[in-house]
């Protein structure tokens, strides 16, 4: 039990969690502000059947709130000493199969979280398609208006991107009413303009990149799976209650949860277009207002950093983003342990706090680096 000091287990396959969950009487779910952790919460938390339970989704370095004591406690794509179980990577995947083994799974709920942590392929995918989830050309977005859509996702960047206006335009330079069904042919036609516009004076890698928004694949609680993942992403950073809700397939809380896509994307695609920027021997820096800068990050470094490493930060906040295998997380620890502050984070992506300024904070990571 957590509250009687077992010691936390960092990971545990999906059929000895599945074995904990059955045996436990109260479940407390802690989720990390992510999409992927987000939907890893809401698959385990659907298939605990009658078990009662408490979930929550906790922003970087905010603490946990321990209102009740549990018999298990899992921490979902973070970890936390209190936890019984940590779920890190690969956790809608891992809540995926935990699912089945209890019996209950939700194959779009699924899909959505891999595709959120830029994983969309593997047991996941072939499981929503079994489940019936086809995919259909065209472009990964969550409303049934695309201008609405295509200006808000931030699965990519494009000119049009955080501007409704410029994707309604683009949309009328390919003759497809932004509010009407489209043809296949329209969708066919809108996933090259995508697939072009995102690519075009864009490092090599955003042609990967881009693929997780494109012939995307149809089920949930929105237009496409891949604009479910959107959203999840979005909500789970924005707005934990409304994320948590979300999660649980509350249908009263979709609009909310477009709502603070909608904002978050706003405020990620303000933030791509007025950074300052700067290059240095294996890094890219971005400098702004502040930004939810995880989200930045991601969206710098899959489309628009000509460098492996991606750093972004704002007054006393950074995030950074490796896109060649390198610990980013260890370089950011080094960092603040040089200038005093806290980093949380694994592997290729990582965040920190920190009192000093910018220039300093960014000269710390360089030597880190």
């Amino acid at each position: 039990m957590s509250a009687t000091g077992r010691e936390p287990t960092p990971a545990t396959s999906p059929s000895a969690l599945a074995g904990s969950l059955r045996e436990a009487a109260f479940v407390r779910l802690v989720s990390d502000a992510t999409g992927d952790a987000l939907a890893a919460t809401g698959l385990l938390a659907r298939a605990l059947d009658d078990t009662p339970f408490q979930a929550s989704v906790v922003r970087p370095f905010e603490d946990p709130d321990r209102t009740t004591e549990a018999d298990l406690t899992v921490a979902v794509g973070r970890t936390q000493s209190a936890a019984d179980v940590s779920l890190t990577d690969r956790a809608a995947a891992t809540a995926f199969e935990t699912a089945r083994e209890l019996g209950t799974a939700d194959p779009a709920l699924a899909l959505a979280g891999t595709i959120a942590a830029g994983d969309a392929d593997g047991a996941v995918a072939e499981a929503a398609e079994r489940a019936g989830l086809e995919r259909r050309p065209g472009v990964a977005v969550p409303v049934a208006d695309l201008a609405d859509g295509l200006a808000h996702s931030t699965l990519f960047v494009a000119p049009f991107s955080g501007e409704a206006d410029a994707a309604r335009a683009a949309l009328a330079d390919l003759d497809v009413a932004p509010d009407e069904d489209p043809s296949t042919d329209d969708r066919r036609r809108l996933a090259s303009l995508v697939a072009l516009t995102v690519t075009e004076d864009a490092p090599p890698r955003a042609a990967d990149a881009v693929q997780r928004a494109l012939r995307p694949a149809v089920g949930g609680p929105f237009e496409t799976v891949g604009g479910y993942a959107d959203v999840l992403d979005a909500v789970a950073r924005e707005r934990p209650g409304t994320a948590v809700a979300l999660a649980l397939g509350h249908d009263a809380v979709r609009e909310d949860a477009l709502d603070a896509w909608r904002t978050h994307a706003r405020r990620a695609h303000e933030a791509v277009t007025d950074a300052t920027t700067g290059r240095y021997d294996g890094l890219f820096v971005a400098r702004g207002d502040p930004m939810p800068t995880g989200t930045v990050a991601r969206l710098f470094a899959d489309f628009r950093a000509p460098e492996p490493v991606t750093l972004v930060v704002t007054d006393g906040e950074a995030a950074a983003r490796a896109t060649d295998g390198r610990d980013v997380a260890a370089s950011i620890r080094a960092a603040v342990e040089s200038v005093g502050g806290d980093a949380v984070g694994t592997g290729d992506r990582a965040r920190a706090r920190f009192d000093v300024s910018t220039a300093d904070f960014i000269e710390a990571f360089r030597e880190a680096l």
